[in-house]
């Protein structure tokens, strides 16, 4: 993908780019009219079962970003920076300088016993108002309560600064993605140890805070590359990348989750914000990102997966939405968040059971699909009302950045059902994000440079596709 044409130098990094369901490496080239990213890998990622539950498998993930890290340099040998980004709240435990065990995926039951110990000691009231996130059974501190391993360990990594830390032996955290894990002070932005305290948690494994910009540390087995903090959290780059030019934009990053919001420069935490499970996580330049989960393209994700699996053979999704499109709208929805839809497994009779019908033939198929998207579409325009109700602001278009930018049924259900226009794209937003914060930190931008400046060239470069709302 490539922008405006060239002026002046370019500057070239690498990011790492790496989410739930797939990872890629990508070279960025940004320079005064020009913003590129070159695909150099991508790789397959995704939930392993173990004897103890679901994982990750952390080493075939490093090895692929090793492997996509040495084809850039290949590629590119001006690349003067490297910088990586992740889904949230997973982590590693170290100890001794090597991992504990592989890292848990947060779509393992385990978590819910860390639910009932955190609520046990600090209600879930009390929770808000310190972290100001919303409730999540996966949430970071959730995770620490029911890990046994805790205490027995050095350090706890989020995903990014894991992979960080074995490029450059340094052991950071990165402030946007530490902000998801429940023990980050939302009104301060550090560690709040007596909350960690409170929990009997060792507040000694969470490591040093950075922003980003800042350099973590060199590669030394990249030639010395600087590896830059970016907004680790993956949707904390894409926000980045949104080319918002109004104050009263709203934004949806759709992949495999949805998250729905608006970028702020102060926290809500009021009982009406937490009575609608918004979160306030951390942005990029101190903004807030002032949000709600919902779940995204997972649903169709996986619906397919259990469609190919029962055919034995790979169904075809582009084939799949363009029938979808010629399907009739569904005269009845399903809550893409209800709880039964979160693991694993078999995902079209999980829908079919809150649909009250039993789950279709290949004939049905294509209304199937479209009642999915129809879902889906109905929670982005129902938390869109919620979001500009709760922050007291009238929101005047929607962004959809991130793979569902692709999905044109998506984008124009998500138009008529909130009345809202939506400008799709950039697809590659958090990858552009990850590159942006890296070329600003290494003076592309001139210095101080706002992110309006790198919305600006995001929007020159990628202009986005407009779908009205229809009567």
């Amino acid at each position: 993908m490539s922008g405006a044409g060239s002026a002046g130098p370019v500057r070239a990094v690498a990011a790492v780019d790496l989410g739930a369901t797939s990872g890629r490496v990508m070279i960025g080239r940004v320079g005064a009219g020009v913003l590129e990213l070159e695909q150099v890998a991508r790789f397959a990622n995704g939930p392993v079962e173990r004897e103890d539950g679901w994982h990750w498998d952390i080493e075939a993930l490093w090895g692929h970003v090793r492997a996509g890290l040495a084809e850039a340099l290949r590629r590119e040998p001006a690349i003067e920076s490297v910088g990586i980004d992740s889904w949230a709240v997973d982590y590693g435990l170290l100890r001794d300088g090597e991992l504990v065990a592989e890292p848990f995926h947060y779509r393992d039951e385990r978590s819910a016993r860390g639910v009932d110990a955190v609520h046990a000691v600090v209600p879930f009231n009390e929770l808000y108002r310190r972290n100001g996130l919303q409730f999540l059974p996966f949430n970071t501190v959730y995770q620490y309560a029911a890990d046994a391993r805790l205490a027995a360990a050095e350090s706890s990594l989020l995903i990014p600064d894991l992979f960080a830390e074995r490029l450059t032996g340094r052991r950071v955290a990165e402030r946007t993605n530490a902000s998801t894990t429940g023990l980050l002070d939302v009104h301060t932005g550090e560690w709040d140890a007596a909350l960690a305290g409170a929990l009997g948690l060792p507040a000694s494994v969470l490591p040093p805070l950075v922003d980003p910009g800042e350099t973590v540390g060199l590669a030394a087995d990249l030639d010395a590359l600087p590896v830059v903090a970016v907004g680790s959290h993956d949707t904390a780059s894409a926000v980045v990348a949104v080319p918002m030019s109004s104050a009263n934009a709203a934004y949806i990053s759709c992949g495999t989750w949805g998250l729905v919001g608006l970028e702020l420069e102060e926290p809500i935490v009021t009982d009406a914000a937490r009575r609608a499970n918004f979160t306030n996580e951390g942005g990029v330049d101190g903004r807030i990102r002032f949000l709600h989960n919902v779940t995204g393209l997972w649903l169709l994700s996986e619906t397919v997966r259990a469609w190919s699996e029962a055919d034995g053979a790979p169904v075809d999704l582009g084939q799949l939405l363009s029938a979808a499109g010629s399907a009739p709208t569904p005269d009845r929805l399903f809550d893409a968040d209800d709880p039964s839809l979160a693991a694993p497994g078999d995902m079209p009779t999980r829908i079919a059971a809150l649909l009250g019908s039993e789950a279709p033939g290949r004939s049905g198929r294509p209304m199937f699909a479209r009642t999915i998207v129809e879902s889906i579409a109905q929670a982005f325009a129902t938390t869109l009302r919620t979001a500009a109700s709760l922050a007291e602001r009238e929101i005047d278009v929607v962004h959809l950045v991130g793979g569902g930018a692709l999905n044109t049924l998506l984008c124009q259900a998500t138009a008529d059902r909130s009345g809202l226009p939506v400008l799709a794209g950039p697809v590659e937003a958090t990858a552009l994000g990850n590159v942006l914060v890296q070329a600003r930190a290494l003076g592309a931008f001139g210095p101080d440079a706002p992110l309006a400046d790198l919305r600006a060239l995001v929007a020159a470069a990628f202009p986005p596709r407009r779908f009205e709302p229809r009567s």
